[in-house]
């Protein structure tokens, strides 16, 4: 049987969150992190063209409960999926080269809300903890 504990064990990114639940400042889990894929739901409003174009990606925007504006991404299906039941199309993304073109506002980013050990960066986290060389 399926816990919600051992849902997310199954990526080296999920590993790394797992481990930076523990250490913050985890450099290996960090370099891992910023090295692995995530999937990015597409916005509803995108088009196809957006949608598939391999020179961008529509990010989608979230409200949090205090308004601030929140990207989430995900380190695998079933974690995307318990958050997102309705999302019908995402795109697998390196989290280093998201983080390498990130927007300079207070736009937020969160790696699988509502797991054991999500990770919420500040626009400005994201760029100087996963943008790596």
């Amino acid at each position: 049987m399926e816990t919600p504990a051992n849902r997310y064990t199954a990526t080296p990114a999920r590993q790394a969150l797992d481990a930076l639940a523990g250490n913050h400042e985890d450099t290996a889990a960090l370099d891992a992190l910023a090295g692995s894929e995530v999937l990015v739901p597409v916005p509803d409003d995108a088009s196809e063209d957006d949608a598939t174009d391999p020179g961008a990606v529509a990010l989608p925007v979230l409200e949090q409960p205090d308004g601030e504006p929140v990207v989430p991404v995900f380190t695998s299906e079933p974690a995307m999926a318990e958050l997102l039941p309705f999302v019908g199309r995402y795109r697998l993304v390196p989290l280093g080269a998201l983080a390498a073109q990130w927007p300079a506002d207070d736009l937020s980013l969160t790696i699988d809300a509502g797991s054991p050990h999500p990770l919420t960066l500040t626009s400005e986290g994201v760029r100087t903890l996963l943008a790596r060389p």
